[in-house]
C-alpha cells in the first residue's frame, strides 16, 4: 500500500481521537485495503468481506496506533490478519456445510476452494507456519503478501536486516516443504 503523507497525518489525527479524520482515513484507504485483501483471497466477495473487517478493525483500534512506525506498515499487518481470519472463517463454514450434505463429487481441497476462492493448500501451509513458528510467519506475510521490501520488514519487526532475510528464507522453505516438491517459490 503506497499511501501518502496525507494518509499518515490523518492516521495520527484519528489515533488522537479526531472522528472526522478517521472517516476521511477510512475512505482513503478502502481501495488499497480491498486490493490487498484480493491478493490473499482472490474471490472478490471474500476479499470484500475481509476488506470490511479490516476497515472495522482500523476504526476500532486506531487508538492503538502509536505512530512509531508508518501507518501503512501497521495497516499491512491489520489487513493480512483480517484476510487470514476471513479465510479461516470461510474454511470453518465450508466444513460445517459439507458435514450436513453429501456432495456428489468431492473436489480436491488441496487445489481449489469453492468457498474461499483461493488455494487452500497455501493458506493451510501458512496457518501451520503461524502455529509452529509465528516469528517466521510474520516476516513472510510482510514480504510476500504485503509486498514490503526487506528493509521495511526488518523495520516493522524491529530486527536486523539479515535476520529478516533469514526468517523469510526459512519461512519459504517451511511452506514449500508443506506444499511438496510440485510447488516452488
Amino acid at each position: 500500500m503506497a499511501l501518502d503523507e496525507t494518509t499518515e497525518e490523518l492516521a495520527r489525527m484519528a489515533a488522537g481521537g479526531d472522528h472526522r479524520a478517521l472517516g476521511e482515513l477510512l475512505k482513503r484507504i478502502e481501495p488499497d485495503v480491498l486490493r490487498h485483501c484480493g491478493r490473499i483471497l482472490p474471490y472478490r466477495q471474500d476479499a470484500e468481506e475481509a476488506s470490511q473487517d479490516t476497515l472495522l478493525a482500523v476504526a476500532r483500534n486506531i487508538g492503538r496506533f502509536e505512530g512509531r512506525a508508518r501507518f501503512t506498515t501497521w495497516l499491512h499487518i491489520v489487513t493480512a490478519n483480517c484476510a487470514r481470519t476471513t479465510y479461516r472463517s470461510l474454511k470453518r463454514r465450508s466444513a460445517e456445510q459439507s458435514s450436513d450434505e453429501l456432495p456428489l463429487q468431492k473436489p480436491d481441497v488441496a487445489r481449489v476452494s469453492v468457498i474461499a476462492g483461493s488455494r487452500l493448500d497455501l493458506l493451510d501451509a501458512m496457518e501451520a507456519l503461524e502455529a509452529d513458528k509465528p516469528e517466521l510467519a510474520q516476516a513472510l506475510v510482510l514480504r510476500d503478501i504485503c509486498q514490503l521490501d526487506y528493509n521495511e520488514v526488518a523495520e516493522q519487526l524491529g530486527i536486523p536486516l539479515g535476520t529478516a532475510k533469514s526468517r523469510i528464507h526459512q519461512a519459504r522453505k517451511y511452506v514449500q516443504g508443506a506444499l511438496g516438491d510440485a510447488y516452488g517459490f
